[in-house]
């Protein structure tokens, strides 16, 4: 095909949009921790975007897009990108432009995956954890669903990353979790946000870039952009207001951190189903998913699990959903695919499979890796390193001064 400057322009504003996304997680963290761990929760993104950008250039984007090994991974064949110059075409944008895209979209995977971390992870181990958990988990589930792998082929839809990012960074959080434990002083001492206008931002951030995540993903600048755009603002409204209502009616107040919440929960919804369903259909889902991942975050600290700040809820069950729910309400009118309410029972069955193989692929591997690296380096950092606070003992940088 030959390369259409339109579309190249567009990817080219998306995959920026998409790259504001990672500090906008950091920023939304950041404010969600107690102050005096404040710039390690920032960094952490940053710190994930460096290393995931160096690792896929060498490593993760052929074991991702190169080629096809059993279904399950790439070949080698792009190793350090060799062979890709600046005349190749992807589509109808040059394939340098989709390599930066995709890039981006792993970089954010990995900062979500820090929500698990907070306050209590030496900056050497989650650089180690980092570089295995992309090129063993995130690696492999991209080359499943967008590589030419095995889910591909079944017939399982992801518009722009359900499971590949959402499905994965939330449940391997939840694997963390597990194994690492809680902070100090868990449930014992208050643990609220130190910063709440520093996590509006972070969310505001992350609702503007997600235009680029979701419409971005249609590759051109075409209707099939133009309705991933318009669902992803109506999924990202009726979560918002799913949440406020869900935690107003318990709570007796609607806090702002409930709408921003919400609103990312019906975010990460419509990921996965942004080219396949319609407007109408894009409400029902956000309002769901700000529900539903509200009660996920209820039962997540009724059961005293520290995932201090939710990917499980919002990314892994919102991604779950999400992913569901495109088998429910794709219609061929839109991404040329029907869904269950259209009668078309297999998509429905081929989205449950890729729900479960994602959920069990990154849990167990995840499970594993952080298992390794906790007995060989050790991910926590001391006790009195925690209570003095991780900006100081791992950075010797302070917020506030």
């Amino acid at each position: 095909m030959v390369i259409n400057s339109g579309d190249t322009a567009w990817v080219l504003v998306a995959t920026a949009l998409v790259m504001i996304m990672t500090p906008g997680v950091g920023l939304f963290y950041g404010g969600l921790v107690r102050k005096k761990n404040a710039i390690l929760m920032i960094a952490l993104s940053f710190i994930a975007f460096a290393i995931v950008s160096i690792q896929w250039i060498l490593v993760g984007y052929s074991l991702s897009f190169s080629g096809d090994v059993g279904g399950f991974i790439g070949n080698v064949g792009y190793i350090g990108l060799r062979g890709i110059g600046v005349d190749d075409e992807h589509g109808t944008i040059p394939l340098l432009v989709f390599v930066m895209f995709q890039l981006v979209f792993a970089t954010v995977t990995l900062a979500i995956l820090t929500s698990c971390l907070a306050e209590r992870v030496k900056i050497s181990s989650f650089v180690v954890f980092g570089l295995l958990w992309t090129t063993f988990v995130y690696d492999p589930l991209a080359h499943w669903v967008w590589g030419g792998g095995w889910l591909a082929d079944l017939g399982t839809l992801d518009f722009a990353g359900g499971t590949v990012v959402h499905i994965s960074s939330g449940f391997s959080a939840l694997a963390v979790v597990l194994v690492i434990g809680r902070r100090v002083g868990f449930k014992e001492h208050s643990m609220g946000p130190h910063n709440v206008p520093l996590s509006l931002l972070g969310a505001a951030l992350l609702w503007f870039g997600w235009f680029g995540f979701n419409a971005g993903s249609a590759l051109a600048a075409d209707g099939l952009a133009a309705n991933a755009f318009l669902v992803t603002n109506t999924s990202a409204a009726a979560g918002a207001l799913g949440w406020m209502f869900a935690s107003w009616i318990k709570e007796g107040k609607p806090s702002s951190l409930s709408m921003v919440s919400g609103a990312i929960a019906g975010l990460v919804a419509i990921t996965p189903a942004a080219g396949f369903v319609t407007p109408m259909a894009s409400i029902v889902i956000g309002v769901i998913a700000g529900v539903l991942c509200y009660n996920a975050m209820i039962f997540r600290i009724d059961k005293g699990l520290d995932e201090s700040l939710d990917a499980w809820a919002i990314h892994g069950i919102g991604g779950v959903w999400g992913s569901i729910a495109t088998g429910i309400f794709a219609t061929k009118s839109v991404g040329g695919y029907d869904g269950l309410i259209y009668g078309n029972v297999e998509q429905f069955v081929y989205q449950v499979i890729g729900v479960v193989a994602a959920i069990v692929y990154a849990f167990v591997i995840t499970l594993i890796l952080v298992i390794i690296v906790d007995k060989v380096i050790g991910l926590r950092v001391t006790e009195e390193e925690e209570y003095v606070g991780l900006d100081i003992s791992q950075h010797g940088e302070v917020a506030y001064a």
